[in-house]
């Protein structure tokens, strides 16, 4: 069991101790990739550093906290937060 995995199993074992309600909104970016020009802004602006430019793709990975930056700084409207 990773240490992610006993996290998680820990705050649920909080959440049912505690009686709490938790509600859990699966956020994710889209990168429209017949849009991206790869300019690489919206890597640079990341706080989580989610986003990578692999050769002529970008790669998003688990850690990204769906905040909008790198839509908000893509010159060309290629990335969408999706709630």
């Amino acid at each position: 069991m990773s240490a992610k995995d006993i996290k998680i199993k820990t705050l649920l074992g909080y959440v049912k101790l505690y009686n709490l309600n938790l509600q859990v909104m699966f956020v994710s970016i889209e990168v429209n990739r017949y849009k991206c020009g790869y300019c690489g802004a919206c890597v640079g602006v990341c706080p989580a550093g989610a986003l990578e430019l692999v050769e002529t793709w970008i790669e998003v990975d688990e850690t990204c906290s769906s905040c909008g930056r790198c839509a908000k700084i893509c010159p060309v409207g290629a990335i969408m937060v999706i709630r």
